[in-house]
């Protein structure tokens, strides 16, 4: 079952799209973040990693070059599998 987006009318492809992740402060969130996204859209990423403000949770955004919009929600599902996060913007 596929997700209902309109990213196919809102986007030319293939385009780069930062995802923002939300999640558990975790040291590892953020190289399991880039593993997930290596498996979809291969290529070098450089997580941006914020702290919010009391350090309980972590906001990773990385940048990747998606081909469709099949290809979107298949990465917005699987990072959303990762246990640590909360959300996926």
């Amino acid at each position: 079952m596929g997700l209902n987006t309109k990213f196919d009318e809102l986007l030319d492809f293939p385009c780069q799209f930062p995802f923002k992740v939300l999640g558990v402060a975790d040291e590892t969130l953020a190289d399991q973040v880039v593993a997930v996204l290596q498996q979809h859209a291969p290529g070098d990423y450089l997580p941006s990693i914020k702290p919010s403000s009391k350090g309980n949770y972590l906001s990773v955004t990385v940048t990747v070059t998606a081909q469709s919009k099949e290809h979107l929600e298949t990465m917005y599902s699987a990072l959303g599998a990762i246990e640590l996060v909360r959300v996926v913007l």
